[in-house]
């Protein structure tokens, strides 16, 4: 028998009831029967009968719980509907009601309105006339001077009532003619000004006492009074004396400060006028006081005195940006003008001191240098001025520093990352100095002043004269002595150098001047400077490759014999080359380790292959200087092939390609004379011209004998 909980399941499927009511018969069948498993299709189909009329039980008995749950929602149903409308009427019912009793509450409070107005009608001119009595009373007894004094006058307790009438009889006796009531106007005075007396050392005491309730009601009273002012002081003085028992007081101005403020905002009913007096007073008594005591001790030390204006006017910068979140009155430009009362006549010569401090300091440091150096400093030409200079820089033209065209200074370069750095450094912090203390209408002029004192110290006294020096120490064409190449490493240096001049312009000039009609000519005059110094390098460097190969062909020409390339015996020599190409070879790899080492980027690959061309001019004319038998050829071709394998070592396309055709020029040298013209107009030859290749076959000892001219036609 199955039960109505597994007909609601929610995932009750009926095939699956089937199928297990199926399996539970065949089943029994097992247990009961002899084990075969046989299928009883009689006993399923009463089974299933069974089953279909237990389920139809299930159904009616379904069907008349169903049928009385409905008749009970429809009875709940009823029951609710008659009252939820009895609960509608009566909310109706209240809601006329509340009109009727808010109708009712109106015309009381009207009622009781126009009663308060009767009543205020006849009230206040009663109160007046009281008021007005009371101060006939008093002004009488100022006037009668043998009247003893009012006990609200001399009772401390009743400071405040005395404070009102003294001071309404105090206006009232300036409306006195004086002729006729001088005695009484002085006596009122006498005491107007002992209440506003005892009011103020009343307000003190409140202060010190911490009591800002009584503190508000003494500066509410004082606020009719011409004494206020002093009250006003007096507060701000005693705030003030808290400041005196701190060391940095840039670290403790802003909390005391926001304690003032929020103390004002309870005490007067207008904290934003005090609150000014006191931030006035704090920055021309307390900061003033100062910065004068701070710079006044630095005055004798330029250097010294610059970074304490800078440090103090930083600081006091940032205490003015926190100020400035108080309410300190109508006035914008408030903080701005007591910033210019305290630093003001320091900013009015800082541009000026500036500037001939950071000469001075330029001028020390390259004295100091070239004095470490023991070298005194030539002067340049100065007959065509600057102008001159640049044009002689322009033209690649050698300046006149004196005497002699070729200096040896022992190879010292005369140029300094540490100084440059220095004089880098001193222009920085001068740049940094300007940017906060500079008016900001000449921050983009003195900006671009500084630079040029550094373009003028660092590019033209230093480098540009390390520069000259090291043209002067670059020898002839034609040197007796081996090259150094010294200037390699001044173009090396003086690059770097640039770069760290650039880097400055870029990371501290720049910012300053970006939005100046300025910014153009600065950038121009920095490109001028830089191509004066590119081409005067480029000057050096062309002169220094002219002197390299002009020792090359002083090796060549001094060690090189006619007979290296026509030995009179067939055995070849025991060396792949000459003696001659070895000391050339040892130079040139020399001198391409120098220029890897000293120069970088572009500028290595260019001059690289500048001396790989020129090495290869001198070269090749240098080989045809000569007459070769058959050994001399193979001597001469293994001397070429050590010239090839160093060439690249220039990393040169262009020069290897210029070697290997040298390599085959010279292979002209031992081909048999029936051959020649074959490999002449070969693919190998087929790019260089003709009278080049016939120069070279005129070198063969027999060019004549073996008529090679003729097969050559």
């Amino acid at each position: 028998m199955s039960s109505m909980k597994e007909f609601e399941n929610p995932y009750f499927e009926p095939s699956h009831f089937v199928e297990q009511l199926a399996w539970r018969v065949q089943g029994e069948n097992k247990r009961n029967g002899d084990g075969t498993g046989t299928f009883d299709a009689k006993k399923m189909l009463i089974a299933f009968e069974c089953t279909i009329e237990e389920l139809k039980l299930m159904s009616m008995k379904m069907d008349e719980k169903i049928k009385k749950e409905e008749l009970s929602l429809q009875s709940e149903r009823t029951r609710h509907a008659v009252s939820v409308d009895g609960l509608r009427k009566t909310n109706k019912k209240a809601f006329t009601n509340f009109q009727e009793l808010d109708e009712h509450i109106s015309s009381v409070a009207t009622k009781v309105v126009h009663l308060g107005d009767q009543l205020e009608g006849v009230n206040t001119p009663r109160a007046r006339d009281q008021e007005a009595q009371k101060l006939i009373h008093y002004f009488f007894m100022f006037t009668n001077e043998f009247e003893p004094q009012a006990e609200i006058f001399s009772d401390p307790f009743q400071l405040n009532e005395a404070a009102d009438v003294i001071q309404k009889l105090y206006l009232i006796a300036q409306e006195l003619p004086s002729d006729k009531f001088a005695h009484p106007k002085k006596r009122i005075t006498d005491q107007y000004i002992a209440i506003e007396s005892n009011l103020i050392s009343e307000f003190d005491n409140a202060h010190k006492d911490g009591d800002k309730q009584r503190m508000r009601e003494l500066a509410d009273i004082l606020l009719n009074f011409k004494g206020y002012n002093r009250c006003v002081e007096s507060f701000i003085e005693t705030n003030q004396k808290s400041l005196q028992v701190f060391r940095d007081i840039y670290d403790d101005l802003m909390p005391i400060c926001r304690q003032v403020n929020f103390l004002t905002q309870e005490v007067f009913s207008t904290p934003e006028l005090v609150m000014g007096k006191f931030v006035q007073c704090l920055y021309q008594q307390v900061l003033k006081c100062h910065v004068q005591h701070r710079l006044g001790s630095t005055r004798e030390d330029t250097d010294k005195f610059l970074s304490q204006l800078y440090e103090l006017y930083a600081r006091t910068s940032k205490l003015t940006k926190g100020l400035g979140s108080f309410r300190l009155g109508s006035d914008s430009n408030f903080l701005n003008r007591q910033m210019k009362h305290v630093f003001g006549k320091y900013l009015d010569d800082y541009v000026k001191l500036e500037m001939d401090h950071l000469k001075s300091k330029m001028t020390e440091h390259l004295r100091l240098y070239y004095k470490s150096l023991n070298h005194t400093k030539k002067r340049l030409d100065q007959q065509g001025g600057l102008q001159e200079l640049q044009n002689k820089l322009r033209t690649k033209t050698p300046l006149n520093l004196g005497g002699s065209s070729h200096v040896d200074y022992g190879g010292e370069p005369f140029i300094s990352q540490e100084l440059s750095l220095n004089l880098i450094n001193e222009s920085k912090h001068a740049l940094t100095r300007c940017k906060l203390l500079s008016n900001q209408s000449d921050l983009a002029v003195n900006a671009v002043n500084i630079f040029k004192l550094l373009t003028h110290y660092l590019c033209i006294d230093h480098i540009d004269y390390a520069l000259e020096i090291g043209l002067q120490g670059i020898p002839s064409n034609e040197p007796k002595t081996e090259p150094q190449g010294y200037f390699i490493d001044v173009a090396r240096q003086a690059n770097a150098v640039f770069h760290l001049l650039e880097k400055q312009f870029s990371e501290l000039l720049v910012p300053l001047i970006s939005s100046s009609p300025m910014y153009s000519q600065c950038v121009q005059e920095k490109r001028e400077i830089k191509e004066q110094m590119e081409a005067k390098i480029e000057n050096g460097l062309d002169r220094t490759l002219n002197c390299w190969c002009g020792w090359i062909k002083h090796i060549l020409s001094a060690e090189q014999k006619k007979s290296d390339f026509k030995p009179e015996t067939e055995e070849m020599p025991t060396e792949l080359s000459t003696q001659a190409c070895a000391k050339v070879l040892k130079f040139v790899e020399q001198q391409a380790c120098k220029l890897n080492a000293c120069l970088d980027g572009k500028n290595v690959g260019a001059v690289r292959l500048e001396f790989g061309i020129r090495f290869h001019r001198v070269i090749l004319d240098h080989l045809q200087s000569f007459t070769y038998n058959s050994m001399g050829a193979m001597l001469v071709i293994c001397d070429v092939n050590e010239y090839r394998r160093t060439a690249k070592a220039f990393t040169s396309g262009l020069v290897n390609s210029l070697f290997e055709m040298l390599h085959a020029l010279c292979n002209l040298l031992v081909v048999v004379p029936e051959n020649l013209k074959q490999i002449i107009t070969g693919e190998q030859m087929a790019g260089l011209d003709r009278s080049t290749v016939m120069s070279f076959v005129q070198l063969r000892a027999d060019f004549k004998t073996a008529k090679i001219a003729q097969q050559l036609k």
